[in-house]
């Protein structure tokens, strides 16, 4: 099974994409033992000492002005973590969970949190085992940290607590632990803290949403080539040079992809037959423009992780000075803003993926398709109702374009007085991402089913392959009313899996 070693730093995407979804297995470098152990003695000589030091000798949030006597720091550290792991709601679904671990092991392996190197091995061999803590959907500010989250795995490594093991049921993480040979960890000063203290949990979701939403703005791009190609549209606005006098990269990029996919076409261009049109809708011509803008919104996200990962998050922090020091790096701004924007330009993407399939079913805008692509319409309804779902989660998508970040709450008798609500954005762009999966889907089901009913039309071979494929992956096609649920989640599936992109690629080379 291929392996993930996590260093002092140099954590990618990829990797925590590996541990996440592809259960990789994790390693600690040579370096970063090194570097813990290092790092622990610079603690360990502070807590030794009678001045207080935050986090280390102190209470916490408003409660730091309280200097512990060394016979109760075992238990601080541990009380932390059991009164902090108070999440609500559903439980957080598992690829979440293993990023928000890995990423806090990778934090804790920079050297700069004062954890022992045995409590970071504890992390690796847990996720190692495939033991996933049970998180709950509700716990996090976005300050301070996504704290319930990480507490919740924290209250693992102590032996407390549920967790899933990797057979999929959920029992005591002692019992858990136990099984897989692992002791439980007995935390010391600060270690409690520097285990709670991250963004992790937002950043995951972040960059589990970039890989996702990647692959989807290709198979937008690649649906919104079909859909013009079934309203015999004019591809003339993709040429390279329009787009080079505006020069957003995404655009370009959009344009170009949707080009590649109509070579070929003989349903392209005819906007001048028989009810001639100057240009095409906005929603066919402006495709590459507003997917675009999401691509290089998407770009700007992608910076912001990278930033994030290359980051050491906690507090207080052990410099390389030997300085213990607070700070505010735990707050979570930076990832909230991008969560939310992604949440905006999804929104929007759904929204004109749903204009085009609305006008693919309108006889009055169609140029010359059946009545909602139905068989016998008026006997059969087609797609009609299949558009009413796409609505409804472009509405539901609306919604949740709504900036989490925007608002704030007040936390730790106002300490805590301004926080980013990341953890709530990132959960709202994951069900995001799900719809516009869906929203994709169904322009695909819709667009391929009009371009086979242009008969005596030869469609681009790249077009001809997305149709033989979804066809292959039980998409069926023009026909008689049928039960549409099935044929809608096949639909859904074939994108989710990145099958729409794999199945274009052949024929175009890599979409970018």
């Amino acid at each position: 099974m291929h392996s993930v070693v996590v260093g002092t730093s140099g954590v990618t995407a990829s990797d925590v994409l590996a541990v996440a979804r592809g259960g990789a297995r994790v390693e600690l470098s040579g370096e970063a033992v090194a570097a813990l152990a290092a790092a622990r003695e610079i603690v360990e000589a502070l807590a030794a000492k009678p001045e207080p030091v935050y986090g280390v000798s102190t209470g916490f949030g408003a409660l730091a002005t309280r200097h512990i006597s060394p016979e109760l720091r075992a238990q601080l550290q541990r009380n932390i973590v059991r009164s902090h792991a108070a999440g609500m709601g559903p439980r957080v679904e598992r690829e979440v969970v293993r990023a928000l671990m890995f990423l806090r092991l990778k934090t804790v392996c920079s050297g700069r949190t004062g954890v022992r190197p045995s409590v970071a091995q504890t992390m690796a061999d847990v996720l190692n085992a495939g033991i996933t803590p049970v998180v709950h959907e509700f716990g996090s500010l976005g300050c301070s940290g996504d704290l319930a989250p990480l507490s919740h795995c924290a209250l693992t490594l102590m032996g407390e607590g549920d967790a899933e093991g990797p057979d999929g049921v959920v029992r005591p993480a002692g019992e858990l632990l136990a099984a897989h040979g692992i002791e439980p960890v007995e935390l010391r000063e600060k270690e409690g803290l520097a285990l709670l203290n991250g963004t992790d949990g937002m950043l995951g979701m972040l960059i589990m949403a970039l890989a996702d939403l990647d692959t989807l703005y290709k198979s937008a791009d690649i649906t919104a080539a079909l859909s013009l190609e079934a309203l015999l549209g004019t591809d003339k606005v993709l040429a390279p040079e329009l787009h080079a006098i505006r020069p957003h990269p995404g655009q370009s990029a959009s344009a170009a992809n949707m080009l590649a996919v109509l070579k070929g076409s003989e349903l392209t261009g005819h906007h001048q037959d028989d009810a001639p049109r100057v240009q095409d809708a906005y929603s066919v011509r402006c495709a590459p423009q507003v997917a675009g803008a999401g691509r290089d919104t998407m770009a700007h996200a992608r910076l912001v992780a990278d930033r994030e990962l290359a980051s050491a998050v906690d507090n207080p922090v052990v410099l390389p000075d030997g300085r213990v020091e607070s700070n505010g790096n735990f707050h979570g701004a930076p990832v909230a803003y991008v969560l939310d924007f992604l949440a905006v330009v999804a929104a929007d993407l759904g929204s004109i993926a749903e204009r085009r399939t609305d006008r693919l079913l309108d006889k009055n805008r169609s140029h010359g398709l059946p009545p909602f692509l139905a068989d016998d319409a008026g006997v059969d309804s087609g797609l009609m109702i299949a558009q009413y779902t796409q609505a409804a989660l472009v509405s539901e998508m609306k919604r949740l374009a709504v900036p989490a970040s925007a608002d704030s709450i007040p936390s730790s008798a106002m300490q805590e007085d301004h926080v980013s609500m990341g953890w709530s954005a990132a959960r709202k762009l994951r069900t995001a991402v799900d719809n516009l999966t869906r929203i994709v889907a169904i322009e695909l089901y819709a667009a391929t089913r009009a371009v086979e009913l242009r008969a005596g039309l030869t469609p681009a071979p790249a077009s001809r392959a997305v149709i033989d494929a979804v066809r292959a992956a039980g998409v069926a096609g023009p026909g008689p009313d049928r039960f549409l649920a099935p044929d809608l989640a096949a639909a859904d599936a074939f994108v989710r899996s990145g099958g729409l992109v794999a199945a274009v690629e052949p024929v175009t080379g890599p979409l970018s």
